[in-house]
This record gives structure tokens, sequence and C-alpha cells, in this order.
């Protein structure tokens, strides 16, 4: 087990919140945004790429997102990607530029994807947690070497506590918003 190590242990639980703001910036919302399509791989040149390496992904409107695909061969190859990506979206071809206009959400969807908003922020407390854990660990271990006092060691325990809490504080804030997002309130 490692020594304890305070700047790591900020940088795993940030690392956790950005995982956690990433994922929520995938979720449909109603409304347009060049992130819906970060997850979507296009097979093309015989490799998967991510589809902003292929095209210029815009919001000309906030209903519509505009996928200008730079090499008119690969314009099947996106729009079936877009297509099974499982996101809704049905995309427009008009030459080497596919539409996709974004649906109304239903009730029920609105409902799936707070419940999915609610599950990843549940993941990164997890993380936060486990990366706490292992603070912890290398506190009691390093006391145990001789490193640490008790006093001291309980004193970076307050510590690591106190990070712990901001960051689920953090988490609990960006699910909260994304929620409020999803369900229109």
């Amino acid at each position: 087990m490692a020594a304890y190590d305070k700047a790591d242990l900020e940088r795993r639980m940030a690392g956790s919140v950005e995982a956690l703001k990433s994922d929520l910036g995938g979720l449909r919302t109603g409304r347009a945004s060049t992130s819906l399509l970060d997850p979507v791989t296009v097979e093309v040149y015989g490799s998967h790429m991510p589809l902003n390496t292929i095209a210029t992904v815009s919001v000309p409107e906030p209903r519509m997102i505009s996928v200008q695909v730079w090499d008119k061969s690969n314009v099947g190859p996106a729009d079936k990607a877009i297509r099974s990506a499982g996101l809704g979206l049905n995309p427009i071809v008009d030459g080497t530029t596919l539409r996709l206009p974004i649906p109304d959400l239903t009730e029920e969807r609105r409902k799936e994807l707070a419940k999915l908003a609610g599950k990843y922020a549940e993941g990164a407390r997890i993380a936060a947690r486990n990366v706490r854990r292992d603070g912890m660990d290398a506190l009691k271990t390093d006391e145990k070497k001789g490193v640490y006092s008790e006093d001291e060691r309980k004193r970076h325990e307050i510590e690591v506590q106190k990070l712990t809490d901001a960051t689920i504080a953090d988490i609990d804030a960006a699910a909260a918003a994304k929620e409020k997002e999803i369900l229109g309130k």
C-alpha cells in the first residue's frame, strides 16, 4: 500500500466528479448538445473512431444537431453509427450533412433518464468512498511504520473525510442539476 498522499486523493476524487459530469453530459434532456454524440464511434478506415474525428458537430438551433462529415464516403457509416447508438435519434442525410432533430421526451423517458442520472451519481459516490478508504488504509499503514503519530493520523483522517464530504456534495449538486434539467422543473 502506498504512503498517504493528499494530492493523489484530491486528484482521484476530482476524477470521480469529472467522470460523472461526462456521463451526465451524454444524457439527453430534450435540448440539443454536441456532447450527446460524444459516445458515438464510427467504423471508418478499418477502425472505430469517435464521430468528432471525422466530422464537425454543431448545434445550429436549440432542437437540432448538425453533423458535417468531411469525407463523403463516411456519410453512410456515420448515419449508421448514430442510428445504432441507442440515442433515439434519426439522422436526415443532406449531402455530406446529417441533421438530427431532437424529439420531445415523453414523461416516462424523462423518469428513466432521471433514474439513470441517479445511478451514475451513486457510482461516483462509491468511487469517492473507495478513494477515502484507500487514504485511510494508507494512513494506518504509515502510522504502523512510524511515519505518523496517532494524533497526526487522526488529523489527516479528518482532512480525508472533509475532502470526501466536499466531493460527495459536488456529486450530489451535479446530479440534482441534471435531474432538474431532465424533468424540466
